[in-house]
């Protein structure tokens, strides 16, 4: 019997004594013994620059010295893209709301991009004005007439905003049938083509069952306790919410096909992070959700409208030894540049974030020990990437972190409530390195973040970061990298597919190795990265890519120019090619 096997009968272990009764999970692990540094130089460097940019708002989600409700400690996240087609990143800021009320300007807020290293608030011309307890955000073009609309999760009322083109956006939430009774805490969410017809179907997560009235107050229970301290309540010892799937039927209009495609099925976890890609490789998305200290979801694509829920099966519901973990975050890249997609997802602290490794056919194995990761064990994680941050042609590990505890370091001195950024840099034959200082002083600062994403915003040829700050001003990691190491940027439009070629996958073959990346609509925590695949080539100026489009069509584009980016139509190959201005 294999270790999947006898996982697959025996379930979840327990966690060890004292920890079981935490509302978060964690397996109180101790960090493995640091390595002697590869002294490779880093050729990436990260600055802050979100003060000088204009993000000078802050992100409120509750109090920043006190925590009585875990709504008022989960937090927002963060889209980088391009709303007005002018090729430049936008980037859209969740805002959260605090039990008695926020102050008094606490909106959601659209930035657009000047084009010279500064933003332009223009929420209120935009009509994104919104209060509340924002979450999630996914982003697509729902309609396919060329604009990238925003759908918005919250704690009481979804919302899903229709781009009008000329700058401005409508709530069309009620006419496209997304209005539900009640109130929801929607979490995780990503469009996704899961019929293969051309039109953006809608994946809606859903955390826990909340009430202000109802909910523990802290330390009422083992479950509201943390190393001893009292502490808000919950996840565990909360209910569970269920999880939802709507079709779009290709008129504005949405279907609720939830019950009917077996996603209604899944019961008993905490969704958090949502995941829409190809991980058994066979041209239908799957979806994959973080869930927080319960087993997390694995939906597999029947390719007849359903879902079956095969999670622990494939090696991603539990850690390597049987344990529920406090999944948040989730990272999608090849890490190992196998031309598959390999998964990574952040937990809570005194644990192992992990790494999965997959098959090619959709099993994965956790490798979290194996790469090295397991000297961090110390910070809460939540928004992370699987991106090549200095070029060199090999994806790196990022994620933020903080705690959920406001004021924790007064109890636990161990344990601060402000943590900095992780950065691991990608070693090749499946190996990573912390860096704790070679990465800039945007790494180092601390702050209790949330959700992250990575995206070109200077139009230089490298990843840049935006990062959620609880009620602080968002970071905007500018990143400066050195040499002559090249790129590539690809930038995918659907004409028999979706037009934002969400599930489309770009695979690029340089100096013998090979990488494939997917356009997702969510990932890292709550957010959406820029749906420009990145491709770092480190000192090679060859390249061949290969699309695989959502219709099945697939396209061999060989010989690409490199240090540019190429913007390639569905059945017509590349349209246009930018080259960006050279770095500073």
């Amino acid at each position: 019997m294999t270790r999947r096997q006898w996982m697959q009968a025996c379930g979840p272990l327990l966690l060890p004594p004292g920890l079981s009764a935490q509302g978060s999970a964690s397996r109180g692990v101790r960090a493995q013994p640091r390595g002697r540094p590869s002294g490779l130089p880093f050729q990436a460097r990260f600055t802050d620059v979100a003060a000088a940019a204009g993000l000078v708002h802050p992100v409120i989600n509750g109090l920043p010295e006190a925590a009585d409700y875990i709504l008022e400690t989960v937090g927002p996240g963060v889209a980088f893209f391009d709303y007005d087609n002018d090729g430049w990143l936008d980037i859209f800021v969740l805002n959260g709301s605090r039990a008695g009320g926020a102050p008094a300007g606490t909106t959601n807020r659209l930035y657009k991009n000047n084009r010279d290293g500064t933003f332009a608030d223009v929420t209120e011309a935009a009509g994104l004005v919104s209060s509340g307890w924002a979450q999630g955000v996914t982003i697509g073009d729902y309609n396919n007439d060329g604009f990238e609309d925003i759908f918005v999760t919250r704690w009481g009322q979804n919302t899903l905003y229709r781009n009008n083109g000329d700058g401005t956006f409508t709530d069309v939430t009620a006419r496209a049938g997304l209005l539900q009774e009640g109130v929801h805490w929607g979490s995780g969410c990503t469009f996704i083509d899961f019929d293969r017809d051309g039109h953006l179907d809608l994946f809606v997560a859903n955390y826990l069952e909340f009430d202000f009235q109802t909910i523990p107050k802290p330390g009422s229970k083992d479950s509201c306790l943390w190393k001893g301290s009292p502490v808000l309540c919950g996840p565990r010892g909360l209910t569970p919410s269920r999880q939802y799937l709507y079709r779009n039927r290709g008129d504005g209009t949405f279907e609720d096909v939830s019950v009917k495609s077996g996603i209604a099925r899944a019961k008993g976890s905490y969704a958090m992070t949502a995941v829409a890609a190809d991980l058994d490789n066979d041209g239908w998305p799957d979806l994959w959700v973080a869930c927080d200290s319960t087993p997390s979801y694995f939906f597999r694509n029947n390719r007849d409208g359903t879902f079956r829920e095969e999670g622990l099966g494939r090696g991603l519901a539990l850690s390597e030894d049987g344990m529920a973990q406090a999944g948040m975050g989730i990272a999608v890249g090849d890490f190992n540049l196998d031309g598959s997609l390999d998964l990574f997802k952040t937990h809570f602290a005194d644990d192992m974030h992990g790494l999965y490794r997959n098959d090619g056919r959709g099993n994965f194995e956790e490798v979290t020990l194996q790469a090295g990761l397991g000297v961090e064990t110390r910070y809460v994680g939540w928004g992370a990437g699987m991106v090549d941050l200095d070029n060199d042609g090999w994806p790196d590990l990022f994620m933020v972190t903080g705690s959920p505890f406001p004021g924790i370091e007064r109890r636990v001195p161990t344990h601060s409530h402000r943590s900095p950024r992780l950065l691991f840099r990608n070693l090749g034959g499946g190996k990573f390195e912390e860096l704790l200082d070679a990465a800039g002083p945007g790494l180092n600062s601390p702050h209790s973040s949330r959700g992250c994403a990575f995206g070109d915003f200077d139009n230089d040829g490298d990843l840049d970061i935006v990062i959620i700050n609880l009620n602080e001003p968002p970071s905007l990691l500018r990143n400066d990298v050195d040499g002559s190491r090249h790129w590539l940027k690809v930038k995918l439009r659907g004409v028999k597919s979706n037009r934002s070629a969400i599930g489309a996958r770009a695979t690029l073959a340089y100096g013998g190795r090979t990488q494939a990346q997917e356009v997702c609509a969510q990932s890292s925590f709550y957010s959406v990265n820029d749906s420009r695949l990145h491709f770092g080539l480190g000192a090679e100026t060859k390249a061949e890519l290969t699309i695989r489009w959502p219709s099945g069509l697939t396209e061999k584009i060989g010989a690409v120019k490199v240090d540019r980016l190429l913007l390639i139509e569905e059945g017509r190959g590349i349209v246009k090619e930018d080259v960006f201005p050279a770095r500073r």
